[in-house]
């Protein structure tokens, strides 16, 4: 039958795994090749910058956490996405996202406009004990990373490494990364106890003051219409 040529191929297991990573390679090579030649087409929004050295920090604890498994940073062009999260999410205001964490599932709310809708003391209580702040999350705590503290051995050079792939630090910014991650960290800490926020020097140079300052900053450099920016200047497409 005419649907069964494949027939005498399968038989020929040599061959068939000939032709079978050929498909593969040819599939992969149209999906691989034509983003790498599209580096460079998504300009910023304006107003975006890169990370700051404590908040690079916290997003790689938020990666090893898993947070971006229940939570995206995607708003999707609907209504009902935009009246609950704000303006829709644009590739321009993602180009020092590596990797990207637009998401494609959402046990949470997304978290992509969250800078700044809280204080900080919302989430210093939110991820010691999240039922504190919703009794009907399913969330899991996050208490170790109150006992856990913060290493910053390698922050320059994660810093370096971006700034090889594109990013804007200067060498400034590079030599003196740990040191400008202690005083924020120490800044964030200050804002902790101005809030009434009990944080012993035990926690004060915890992971968890890391994320927060990475929480905080998610969303906040390109406001509350990064679309009109996006029309003027940055880009729209995928990356």
């Amino acid at each position: 039958m005419g649907w069964e040529w494949h027939r005498p191929l399968e038989s020929q297991s040599f061959r068939f795994t000939v032709f079978t990573l050929l498909a593969i390679s040819v599939g992969g090579l149209v999906l691989l090749i034509p983003p790498y030649f599209m580096q460079g087409t998504v300009v910023p929004v304006d107003g975006v910058v890169p990370p700051s050295a404590l908040e690079l920090e916290g997003r790689d604890l938020y990666i090893r956490e898993g947070c971006n498994n229940c939570h995206s940073q995607m708003i999707r062009p609907f209504k009902a996405e935009t009246d609950r999260y704000g303006p829709y999410t644009v590739a321009g205001e993602n180009v020092y996202d590596r990797p990207f964490l637009y998401g494609s599932r959402r046990t949470g709310p997304d978290l992509a406009r969250i800078g700044g809708k809280y204080p900080d003391s919302w989430h210093w209580i939110h991820f010691r004990n999240p039922q504190e702040i919703e009794p009907r999350s399913n969330m899991p705590d996050f208490a170790h990373l109150f006992r856990w503290p913060l290493d910053l051995s390698l922050t320059q050079r994660k810093l370096e490494v971006l700034r090889r792939l594109g990013h804007p630090y200067s060498d400034a910014e590079i030599e003196g990364a740990e040191a400008a991650a202690r005083a924020q960290a120490a800044e964030l800490v200050a804002r902790l106890r101005g809030d009434g926020v009990e944080v012993p020097e035990s926690e004060a140079a915890s992971e968890v003051i890391a994320l927060i300052a990475y929480m905080q900053r998610l969303g906040v450099d390109v406001g509350s219409a990064p679309l009109e920016s996006a029309r003027l200047g940055g880009g729209t497409g995928g990356r």
